[in-house]
């Protein structure tokens, strides 16, 4: 393991400072009784301030794998961490305004703090590109660890990409904004309006699309593929391992797209179509052959060279 002292100071300052604000807004769910867009008002600054907390820990520590000091890197690490206080000050605030943050163009101030939030996001997109770029070009020490650090960046970009239909032209048609917030830009629901009946605490439609899915999954593909590199192990050789890794990314990718694309389609994500269904049984299908023919090929520690043969006219003349 990495010495914890190297990692990226200012992130970790910002993730204990997202951890307070976690414990405070759980309070909040609890004891503040406003509800907006179906939700307890403070659930969304709880949700944001635990995403950001395994956000900022993971990139910290993934800067720390570095050999050597990055000031590129160091800098878009630091660009991040602007533009995600950006966003969370922009939605606590709003909490406190008694008001929503995302697609609320419904007064001047509310559509500035709205486009202020998309330009910060606009910005930490490229400031994560930009970290994910020099992680790729640098020569990490275990490269099993590299390859998960690299399919774990990549993969979060796709996943905020997968953010982007929520704001696209005609995503909040008229009509399906809820009471009271006529005057929105987007929406995370397809098909149904923001804030009807949800999966519990994430909020997931249950009766619609929801392209929160998608982006909440790939997102986290920053820690899901560093942890599938864990649980690997050490029993397989390097090479299988890394083999596995490709399996597990590219299985990962494909998961978000469809995800994304059952969202679109208008479906909840429990009530899958017949399409939809084969499509996840092909995923399936495809990860456990590969799977499969990965394992058959792969090394063993305990088996050595194999010895040469002997020939039995040499014995007989020896």
């Amino acid at each position: 393991m990495t010495n914890v002292l190297r990692w990226h100071r200012p992130l970790m300052v910002f993730t204990a400072a997202m951890a307070v604000l976690a414990v405070i807004a759980g309070i909040g769910v609890f004891t503040d009784p406003r509800v907006l867009t179906g939700a307890p008002i403070w659930l969304k600054p709880f949700k944001f301030a635990v995403s950001f907390v395994a956000y900022g820990a993971t990139l910290a520590w993934m800067l720390s794998l570095l050999p050597r000091r990055s000031r590129v890197a160091e800098i878009a690490a630091t660009v991040i961490l602007a533009t995600s206080v950006a966003e969370i000050v922009v939605i606590v605030t709003q909490v406190l305004r008694g008001t929503t943050s995302h697609y609320n163009n419904s007064t001047p101030l509310n559509s500035a703090l709205f486009q202020v939030m998309g330009t910060s996001i606009l910005i930490l997109f490229m400031a994560h590109f930009v970290l994910g770029f020099v992680i790729l070009r640098a020569r990490l020490a275990d490269r099993v660890s590299a390859h998960a650090v690299r399919w774990g960046l990549g993969l979060s970009l796709v996943g905020m990409l997968a953010a982007v239909p929520m704001v696209m032209p005609g995503q909040a048609p008229p009509g399906q904004a809820p009471p009271g917030f006529d005057d929105v830009s987007g929406a995370h629901s397809v098909g149904v309006a923001d804030g009807g009946p949800g999966l519990p605490l994430v909020g997931w439609s249950t009766t619609g699309g929801d392209l929160r899915i998608g982006h909440f999954v790939g997102l986290h593909a920053l820690q899901v593929l560093p942890l599938l590199a864990l649980l690997l192990g050490t029993r397989l050789d390097q090479l299988t391992r890394v083999r596995l890794l490709l399996v597990g990314g590219c299985a990962y990718g494909i998961l978000v797209v469809l995800l994304t694309w059952q969202a679109l389609r208008g479906q909840p994500l429990l009530r899958p179509d017949a399409l939809t269904l084969t499509a996840w049984a092909a995923l399936a299908v495809s990860v456990a052959a590969a799977t499969v023919a990965v394992l058959a090929r792969r090394r063993r520690p305990d088996a050595g060279p194999a010895a040469p043969a002997i020939r039995a006219d040499k014995v007989g003349s020896a």
